[in-house]
């Protein structure tokens, strides 16, 4: 009952909420049966094994990492690049879906979330201010919610680099 319960919330809360329309996303089906919506492709030159996330793109990684090495290895993939920031229930649900895809199995990534407590409940999961779990993962108990948990503990991750950042004054995106 618990996993329909989560597929029939994540479906009704799917990207599917007015701001994007079907020419911008792709389709991915998830194993309890419905359908998780895929950013496209990042457009920017070089960067077509990224995903095009709002104004960042963002790419997987499954190489698990303690939170510092895996922001450190973010900068060193692309200038600017880190590890991806949520600050939109779309694309918390664009990340969900990038992560089921590459490791159905493993769904915890780490997130910067530096100013978490910002964040709308919608999305927020379970924090416990004043102990030793500094830093946030997605996908803790509940699909797509955080949680805080040990920096020092490898998860994989998904870096994001800021589109404009890249693309130079008078070169072209990708069609």
């Amino acid at each position: 009952f618990r996993n329909f319960f989560l597929c029939l919330t994540l479906s009704l809360e799917g990207v599917n909420d007015g701001l994007l329309d079907s020419s911008q996303v792709g389709s991915l089906t998830h194993d309890c049966g419905f359908e998780c919506s895929m950013p496209k492709p990042c457009n920017v030159y070089g960067f077509t094994d990224w995903y095009k996330v709002g104004s960042v793109c963002v790419k997987y990684f499954n190489r698990p990492l303690n939170f510092t090495d895996a922001e450190f290895n973010c900068r060193t993939k692309v200038p600017g690049a880190h590890l991806v920031s949520v600050h939109k229930k779309e694309h918390n649900d664009y990340l969900l879906c990038i992560v089921k895809k590459f490791n159905p199995n493993n769904l915890r990534i780490w997130l910067e979330a530096f100013e978490l407590f910002k964040v709308k409940k919608k999305t927020a999961g379970v924090y416990k201010q004043g102990d030793t779990e500094e830093c946030v993962e997605m996908n803790w108990k509940e699909i797509g919610k955080w949680n805080d948990d040990a920096c020092y503990v490898k998860k994989n991750y998904i870096c994001a680099f800021k589109r404009n950042a890249i693309l130079k004054p008078g070169s072209e995106e990708m069609e």
